[in-house]
């Protein structure tokens, strides 16, 4: 039987990992893997999440299963960061999930049990595990424009003008902030835009928020899926609590559907059934701890601070990488760099541009010169805006 299998391709981040532990030049620089590292180029375990795990080890008593759709004391807690004042209970199903991958499978699921001919846009480009999981699925996906790769902004209007084809019952994939791998984020009024879009079409919003906090703060970055879920019907959320809680191994996720109240039993069922069948029961330990911050007034203040320096030390680091490249190029062409959010920007170079970027510099970055731009720190900020220039972006 297992002879019949047939090679997969390699996943890219993967193998750029692979290559980068193999290269043995010291001052090689990863802007590859999406992960946060501080500026020494450690993933830190933030102060609140070891003073939550404290606790656990000191008061829990038993390691039995949880209920198939998580803890309910997570569930609501998460849900509340992410909806705040849009949170409609009436209307809210919801379940834990293995990280903001697993979300983004039990949604496409759903999706595929609901409404087994719909379509699901996504922007292009888009987190490539998007499409990847859709194609593995079978289920139909057409790419919408988002990206203007002069600017390096979005381009609302070919976005807009490509989602005038989605009909009722399609889904429409966006990201709820710090788009990934572009950086370039949908204003407020443009989210409003969408919005009355969708509304017109009846076609079903799928919001992944996989960066809360990381952009504009908190509240800012959740404002677009707010919005979404005030206004219309229907909507899916899928959120991850890797980055902005720095669990990234703990695998913790939530995926939320928003119906008509009279709805909202049948579509908590159907989540409930789909965690049985993909995995029974959620993990828990990543859903505890981030339910422990989230209800101690202080370990939640804490949590918060912390994140504020993170997302305020990506920024710095946009601003001076921006500032180096304008200095030693005299142009203002990569001032995009400081007006993107997040982790990640897209260059614009060419594949052959990041591969000289690789051989002659030794920074690794994804072949579509998406760069991760929590893997600088002040001393190597200046060393890439010389490469970039070097190889001629």
């Amino acid at each position: 039987m297992l002879n019949a299998l047939k090679p997969q391709p390699a996943d890219k981040i993967l193998q750029l990992m692979g290559q980068f532990r193999a290269d043995p030049r010291a001052d090689k620089i990863d802007l590859g893997v999406g992960v946060y590292k501080d500026a020494t180029g450690l993933t830190p375990v933030m102060r609140a999440v070891k003073a939550a795990e404290h606790r656990l080890w000191e008061s829990q008593t038993t390691k039995t299963y949880t209920g198939l759709a998580g803890e309910p004391e997570f569930n609501a807690a998460i849900t509340g960061m992410i909806l705040g004042p849009a949170l409609a209970a009436d209307r809210l199903a919801s379940v834990a999930t293995p990280g903001g991958t697993g979300a983004i499978r039990q949604a496409f699921e759903l999706i595929r049990m609901a409404a087994p001919g719909a379509t699901v846009w996504v922007s292009d480009p888009t987190w490539p595990n998007h499409t990847a999981i859709l194609t593995y699925l079978g289920m139909t996906w057409r790419p919408y424009r988002y990206f203007d790769g002069e600017t390096r902004g979005v381009d609302f209007g070919a976005m807009m003008a490509d989602l005038a084809g989605v009909k009722a019952g399609d889904v429409v994939l966006l990201h709820g902030c710090c788009h990934n791998p572009t950086g370039a984020n949908l204003t407020l009024p443009e989210w409003a835009e969408v919005a009355a879009l969708l509304e017109r079409t009846g076609a079903v919003p799928l919001v992944d928020l996989a960066y809360q906090g990381f952009g504009d703060g908190l509240e800012a970055d959740a404002a677009g899926t707010r919005l979404i879920a005030s206004r219309l019907p229907e909507a899916l959320i899928a959120a991850s609590c890797s980055k902005n809680f720095g669990i990234y191994r703990e695998r913790t996720g939530v995926l939320a559907a928003l119906s008509a109240p009279a709805q909202r039993n049948v579509t908590q069922a159907n989540l409930a059934f789909l965690n049985r069948q993909n995995y029974s029961f959620p993990p828990d330990h990543g859903a505890r701890i981030v339910t422990t911050i989230l209800t101690d007034e202080g370990l939640r203040s804490d949590w918060r601070s912390e994140l504020e320096e993170i997302r305020k030390g990506m920024l710095a680091l946009r601003g001076q990488l921006a500032r180096e490249l304008r200095d030693l190029s005299g142009s203002d062409r990569f001032g995009f760099l400081a007006q993107h959010r997040g982790m990640f920007s897209r260059l614009g170079a060419t594949p052959e541009q990041v591969e000289r970027l690789r051989a002659e510099h030794g920074i690794y970055m994804v072949g579509d010169s998406r760069l991760n731009i929590a893997g600088l720190n002040r001393a190597t900020v200046p060393v890439l805006a010389r490469a970039i220039l070097a190889v001629g972006i």
